[in-house]
């Protein structure tokens, strides 16, 4: 396992640096619970248990966790990623190999730390690499089951992530924070499997959430400030250079009227 080698200043930087890139590339990012979660941060460590969709996630819970939720965060990351891409351990992210036991649970042991007051929060992708948001089921691993039953005092906190076009010329970001989850009653045999399960489908009910907002959105020709909760973080500002210059082309492509051509007698042609 490698631990996180968190670094304030550094973290600042590229936390700055990741909200600074989501802004220049979405046109607009929503989210749906974010007050309730950084109210809850205040009084319990958060478990955030998220699905994996896209080389912007690393940078979208970042930002998340540095500028949105305002926490100190970590996150668990594929060892041999984090190896190519050490700089992560500088914000936060500690690495695990799947494939062996026994760094598995090392990590657990690690992050189960971590959450050991307010404030703090680790993020964790069950499903291990990137799956297509509307995949079903999702595939979740039992890693954050794990750190859910050893970190006692964490509020397990579900966050649906995906990357939509809406007819824009930028992309959307949608954020979708749910309730804490509860796990069911089961045998102490099986309760790490009803935890995974739990989570797994309290992930999916968020995602579900955000396909019905788009829906929503689809009808009412652009997403208003509030469907199902979801509110705006930030929109851009369209390009006045780029309408204008639509305007301008379509002035000049514009088909013209042919124009009636004149008899010799100075009259026009026939109005019959």
């Amino acid at each position: 396992m490698i631990p996180a080698r968190k670094h304030r200043w550094f973290n600042a930087w590229f936390a700055a640096h990741a909200r600074s890139r989501i802004q220049g590339t979405f046109g607009a990012v929503l989210a749906r619970g974010l007050e309730a979660t950084r109210a809850r941060s205040a009084e319990a460590p958060l478990l955030l248990v998220v699905n994996h969709t896209s080389w912007w996630d690393p940078l979208v819970i970042l930002h998340a966790s540095q500028h949105l939720l305002e926490v100190d965060g970590y996150a668990m990351m594929a060892a041999d990623n984090l190896r190519r891409l050490p700089f992560f351990a500088l914000v936060g992210a500690f690495g695990v190999d799947l494939d062996q036991p026994s760094d598995g649970t090392a990590a657990i042991r690690y992050a189960a730390r971590l959450l050991d007051r307010p404030g703090r929060a680790v993020w964790i992708f069950p499903q291990g690499q990137e799956r297509p948001s509307d995949e079903r089921p999702l595939g979740f691993r039992a890693g954050a089951a794990q750190v859910a039953r050893v970190a006692r005092r964490a509020a397990v906190v579900p966050v649906a992530l995906r990357y939509e076009l809406a007819g824009e010329e930028r992309p959307r970001l949608y954020m979708a924070f749910g309730e804490p989850v509860a796990v069911p009653p089961a045998p102490r045999d099986r309760d790490i499997e009803a935890a995974r399960e739990a989570q797994e489908l309290a992930v999916t009910a968020e995602l579900d959430r955000i396909h019905r907002a788009l829906g929503k959105a689809a009808g009412a020709q652009g997403l208003p400030l509030d469907v199902d909760g979801f509110r705006w973080v930030h929109r851009a500002s369209p390009s006045g250079v780029g309408q204008a210059a639509e305007r301008l082309l379509a002035h000049w492509t514009r088909p013209r009227a042919p124009l009636t051509p004149r008899l010799p007698g100075g009259g026009r042609g026939d109005r019959s």
